[in-house]
């Protein structure tokens, strides 16, 4: 009765669905790596940080005039035939492809000796801003140059342990971040020589930096019961430093920048997993590129792209300046402020009620209940946001659903939290907030993956996995999937096939090949059929000209 039912709805679905998308694709082998590393002989202009004026523009200016430019919506680019995002200098396919051990989780971007094992370190620098608490910058015995960031007092190990645990969960991922470390010092470890600049934020020297202001300012600072200072070491980025890439558009002066930074898979599929983590300070200057000389030819130059700063995620920034509404709205928000101000601030909120256990280095708002992975929002509106659709968010939680427990809590070991529990909360909190990003991901996409066909006798085996099945997202009982065959010209082949869900994980069906094309190109048509759901991927088969063998040589998410 079952099986009956489900030829009936194919056949119903059949009469009106549309003939198969008009996408097609070369026969030829996906591409895996972009050659956006030609050189890039002059360094291209350094990018403007303009606090005041990026956050006005991206939280008052660009919320009113977006709507009204009728901006049509676009698929992302910077994708190859199977819908995947190609190795470039801005992402790197990791843990969506290859399987991490816990330790190279846990040492994420790490390739040189920890600078701990090269004290003392003579100080360069202050951050920008010229408060010694924020960070120096100093170099250590070999000559390495670093950034050293603090705890504050009132919040031992919280910025620190965030920022590790982000930094190491979004290297997984496959973005690019710097070599960052948690190390203890003493205060005789830090030399202070004649002449050290304490720089404003626009680089201005506004004083010079003493060894008794240095150990003055201490007092600011969380301190170890042993009097050992707990210290985020990282290391300075190679190449020469040329500011934020732009929101949109690409970067003036670099050759290799193509794709519209707006419409770039990485940074719109990017969505779900800062979501996850809540890393809500996206301001301008928290993304870094850098003017590098290629490692293989020194003469060789071209840009490589950097995430950065992550201490303020995972709800710290709403921790420390005490304002719940963080990850919920942005900081300044049209359509709730209109509503806040006709309620009076009178509404109830549901993240006015969720708070974490009290923990040494956990935000209070670090939190899994009320987490809504599709409205969560950060700080400042962020143009690849704005753009992504599905398709992104789906590429991006299936890269996220790869993370077992162990793998995150190997990120989390990273932080060196000083109370076993604190670890274990938040990678329970992690763990919870990524089964409900899949989970809202994988239902908005036909969520059918890891494809591949292979000669049956005269016939193709396709095969391939439901994401949602294997996460325990939706049953192997009650699902099922239609498949039916098409030319390259759109034409219908034959009945679909009724396959069900096997518990393997992998289900596989024997299907003909079109006759009506040289290399056998056929589209696939696969539905997914349960309770609830229904949705389809098209699959673009073709025998490979060397072998005859059919593989896959395009997916298009319907």
């Amino acid at each position: 009765m079952m099986r009956t039912s489900i030829v009936i709805a194919v056949l119903v679905t059949s009469c009106s669905t549309p003939a198969v998308p008009p996408a097609r694709f070369a026969n030829a082998s996906p591409v895996w790596l972009v050659n956006d590393r030609r050189d890039t002989p002059k360094k291209p202009k350094v990018s403007d940080n303009l606090v005041v004026f990026d956050w006005f523009d991206r939280s008052f200016e660009r919320p009113l005039t977006r709507p009204f430019e009728l901006n049509r919506q676009r698929r992302a680019l910077g994708v190859n035939a199977l819908d995947e995002v190609p190795d470039s200098t801005w992402f790197t396919n990791r843990i969506g492809m290859h399987d991490l051990t816990d330790d190279q989780i846990r040492n994420g971007p790490l390739q040189d000796d920890s600078p701990a094992k090269h004290m003392p370190f003579t100080v360069k620098s202050t951050k920008l801003g010229g408060d010694p608490t924020q960070g120096l910058i100093v170099s250590d015995a070999r000559g390495v140059k670093l950034m050293i960031k603090f705890d504050a007092k009132e919040f031992p190990e919280l910025q620190s342990a965030t920022h590790i645990v982000v930094s190491r969960l979004l290297w997984a991922c496959g973005y690019n971040v710097p070599e960052d470390e948690i190390i203890y010092i003493r205060p005789q470890d830090l030399i202070v020589p004649a002449g050290v600049p304490m720089e404003d934020r626009l680089g201005q020297v506004q004083g010079y930096l003493t060894k008794p202001m240095l150990d003055k300012a201490f007092e600011k600072i969380a301190r170890e019961p042993d009097g050992s200072i707990r210290v985020l070491a990282s290391r300075w980025l190679p190449g020469k430093v040329i500011g934020g890439p732009p929101l949109t558009g690409t970067r003036d002066g670099d050759p290799n920048d193509r794709i519209p930074h707006e419409l770039r898979r990485d940074l719109r599929g990017a969505f779900p997993i800062i979501a996850w983590v809540d890393h809500e300070d996206l301001v301008f200057g928290n993304f870094l590129d850098t003017w590098v000389p290629d490692r293989g030819d020194p003469h060789r130059h071209y840009v490589e792209h950097y995430f950065i700063d992550f201490g303020k995620s995972m709800g710290v920034m709403g921790g420390i300046d005490h304002t719940l509404r963080h990850g919920h709205r942005y900081v300044f928000d049209w359509p709730d402020t209109i509503v806040e101000f006709l309620g009076l601030g009178l509404t109830d909120r549901p993240w006015d009620h969720a708070f974490a256990p009290k923990l040494t280095g956990v935000s209070p708002l670090f939190v899994a209940d009320h987490f809504d992975p599709g409205t969560w929002v950060p700080d400042i509106q962020y143009e690849p946001f704005q753009d992504m659709d599905r398709f992104d968010g789906f590429w991006g939680a299936k890269i996220m659903a790869r993370f077992r427990p162990d793998q995150i809590r190997a990120a989390v070991a990273a932080a060196r939290y000083s109370d076993p529990r604190a670890a274990d909360y938040v990678a329970r909190t992690l763990i919870a907030r990524q089964r409900a990003t899949i989970a809202y991901w994988f239902a908005r996409v036909n969520p059918l993956d890891r494809f591949t066909a292979s000669a049956d006798g005269d016939r193709a085996r396709l095969c391939f996995a439901d994401l949602a099945v294997d996460t325990a997202l939706a049953p192997t009982d009650g699902t099922h999937y239609a498949i039916e065959g098409f030319d390259s010209h759109g034409g219908k082949l034959a009945r679909a096939a009724i396959v069900a869900a096997d518990a393997s994980g992998t289900t596989c069906a024997q299907l003909g090949l079109s006759p009506r094309d040289r290399d056998g190109y056929t589209v696939f048509a696969v539905r997914t059929l349960r309770p609830h759901f229904a949705g389809t991927t098209y699959v673009h088969v073709a025998r490979d000209p060397a072998t005859g063998t059919p593989r896959v040589i395009g997916i298009w998410r319907g």
